[in-house]
């Protein structure tokens, strides 16, 4: 038997469930997609190769194009290591970088991490360490400093040792 609508059931009482329902489909959506502290993860391969084979393979949303511009064009002084690449190989992970840079491409995620940082200065103004962003530092000010001088964590740059996923683009504790 198929049931026959009724002018007579009260439609409108279902209205707030329905509304409470699509606004929890948005939040939780939004929230499988990474929330607040989710940055797309590098894709591609050349730039895992090569930058991962040191340390994670940063998600390029977290600075703004003129660090990744800036740190490119200095790879024999990267942070006290040579990591010198042939020409054609640096301009296209100097491109993938960029391209996809907190405020570029990547704007959506890196556009909280970002705030309040010179992201347009190429002559040395715009950051190269995320770890010195003011949200960065914001949100790590409560880790003690022994934790960071932990023999499995050594440096503020090694966002694995507590955040598992950070490699996924996850970075919520």
């Amino acid at each position: 038997m198929i049931a026959k609508f009724s002018a007579d059931f009260p439609w409108r009482s279902l209205l707030p469930g329905v509304v409470a329902l699509a606004v929890s489909a948005v939040v939780l959506g939004h929230a499988q997609a990474g929330g607040r502290h989710y940055f797309p993860p590098v894709d591609d391969p050349l730039v895992v190769e090569e930058c991962g084979s040191c340390h994670l393979a940063f998600a390029p949303s977290m600075l703004p194009a003129a660090s990744w511009a800036r740190m490119m064009a200095d790879l024999k002084n990267h942070f006290g290591d040579d990591a010198s690449l042939d020409p054609a190989v640096a301009a296209k992970i100097a491109a993938y970088l960029t391209d996809r840079a907190g405020d570029r491409g990547g704007q959506r995620h890196g556009e909280k991490l970002l705030r309040g940082v010179a992201t347009a200065a190429p002559d040395g103004g715009a950051p190269l360490r995320i770890t010195e962003l003011p949200r960065w530092v914001r949100e790590h000010r409560k880790v003690p400093d022994w934790e960071w001088r932990h023999r499995d964590v050594r440096t503020r740059a090694n966002c694995t040792a507590c955040h598992v996923d950070a490699a996924k683009g996850y970075y919520d504790d």
